[in-house]
């Protein structure tokens, strides 16, 4: 039993949080910084990423891929070594990193990037910085108005800005002044090169994370922000109030028939219709309880995350712990969907708990693990780096195997047994009473889709910085003077 507890403990210690501590990253003069080459991709497709090396640009001799976390891996992230070196402090001007013979084949290559517009990322002392691989000049632009022509960028001037001993910020600048024309395939010998600038500044170690936060939206953006969550609440308030005002008016109309001594006293109106069913058992009660488990599980998941982030635990763009962290606390709180749904399923019925503690792990995992496989297919035959490995999934596998279900069984028998009891306010009947045939707008689609109209409209601004942030390059963040506060 012990080697049994031990063993999960071990995986999770395999995902490692890929958190920075200040100690790790002091240097002293002509220390070399570590600098890794990330990925490529079109700027305006962020989520479409590949191989920095995918493109010919100036290769080690021997590549060396730095050792990852689940959630890097996760999140698409390939750090690779690179021929840069950057020594803390040492100006480096027009350094020659590697001269090359670019081929017909390499030519093409750089610039169908180019026409998609294609940036490169870069780690450099775990700080992210970004960069164009190359420019296009339209006709406008060109003197001998032969149509656009395609440059590449072959020199990179880096300027670092530190403080004391620790590198705080980095910034990574294409010169157009040296760039070379690729619009014709033919080869050409070219000789990349770099510059590196350092510059002192007051910013504090612990503060070097906040530009990226600024950097990702601008004041406009704050008060759209700001504005969606206050329409969200205005609306999500009047409609409540407005749902309780008709229930209220409807219980008095109620109450002054039952009240009229003209009335049968054993005729019933309004809400007494309804009392003999309310309270009876759903006709497929599993799935119900399994729906609830699986819901309580990520709204525990949503506000661990949300106090990691209080915590300064997570802040954007460190890699992978957000992904790691999901991953982590998901598997853990396993326990909490199977005693949802076994606690809730036991006030009803006495035995089938199992069933649905069982449909509480497949009800959400299973259509997101059929949907990511797809993903991870498409992935896998473009060579992007969002393409999860084998060795990946069989860790996944292995945690959700080895862990997440065990919680989940335990979490279900200790909600079957503390299990309370259920009392109506008002007895069942045996028989339930027959629905009559219903207009085609009081059937359930037309209930369902006028159900889900009203909360869709509270949420529907808020919508456009959810997806900015899910599929740009922009993170939803509230301004610095409020976190601050």
């Amino acid at each position: 039993m012990g080697r049994m507890l031990i063993l999960p403990f071990h995986l999770l210690l395999l995902l490692g949080l890929s958190l920075a501590s200040p100690i790790d990253h002091r240097y002293n003069i002509e220390d070399d910084v570590p600098l890794f080459v990330n990925k490529i991709g079109p700027f305006n497709n962020p989520s479409e990423t590949y191989h920095y090396y995918d493109l010919p640009f100036c290769q080690p001799g021997e590549l060396l891929p730095e050792k990852e976390s689940l959630g890097e891996v996760l999140n698409g992230d390939r750090l690779t070594n690179t021929l840069y070196q950057l020594k803390f402090g040492v100006d480096k001007d027009g350094f020659v990193l590697c001269h090359t013979k670019l081929n017909q084949n390499d030519v093409s290559k750089f610039r169908a990037a180019i026409i998609k517009d294609y940036y490169y990322q870069m780690y450099f002392d775990d700080l992210p910085f970004w960069g164009f691989v190359g420019k296009i000049e339209d006709e406008l632009w060109t003197l001998d108005g032969k149509g656009p022509k395609y440059f590449l960028f072959k020199h990179v001037q880096f300027d670092v800005l530190y403080n004391g001993n620790q590198v705080i910020e980095i910034h990574a600048f294409s010169d157009p002044s040296h760039v070379v024309d690729i619009t014709e395939n033919i080869d050409q010998d070219v000789s990349f090169t770099y510059s590196v600038r350092w510059n002192e500044t007051s910013t504090l170690f612990k503060d070097r994370i906040a530009r990226y936060s600024r950097a990702s939206a601008r004041p406009v953006n704050y008060q759209i922000h700001w504005f969606s969550i206050i329409n969200s609440i205005f609306i999500s308030v009047l409609l409540m109030a407005f749902l309780a005002v008709s229930m209220m008016q409807r219980l008095k109309n109620d109450l002054r028939k039952w009240s009229n001594g003209d009335e049968e006293e054993d005729k019933e109106v309004g809400w007494k219709y309804l009392h003999g069913d309310v309270f009876r058992c759903p006709s497929n009660m599993p799935l119900l309880c399994a729906i609830i488990g699986a819901g309580t599980q990520l709204l525990t998941l949503f506000c661990c995350l949300f106090i990691l982030a209080s915590l300064g635990v997570l802040y954007p763009y460190n890699r992978g712990t957000l992904l790691t962290s999901l991953v982590i606390i998901y598997t853990l709180t396993s326990a909490v969907a199977g005693y949802s749904s076994a606690s809730f399923y036991s006030q009803f019925v006495e035995t089938g708990w199992e069933r649905s503690v069982t449909l509480s792990a497949v009800i959400f995992l299973g259509p997101f693990l059929f949907m990511q496989f797809f993903l991870n297919s498409v992935a896998v035959s473009f060579g992007a780096t969002l393409a999860i490995p084998f060795g990946s999934i069989l860790v996944i596998i292995l945690i959700y195997t080895l862990i997440a279900i065990p919680l989940l069984a335990l979490g279900g028998l200790i909600g079957y047994r503390h299990k309370s009891e259920f009392h109506a306010p008002s007895a069942t009947k045996k028989c339930a009473r027959e629905i009559p045939s219903l207009a085609w707008y009081r059937k359930t689609p037309s209930q369902m889709f006028l159900a889900g109209l009203l909360p869709f409209s509270a949420i529907a601004v808020e919508l456009h910085q959810f997806y900015a942030t899910l599929w740009g390059y922009k993170i939803s963040t509230l301004p610095e003077e409020l976190n601050d506060s």
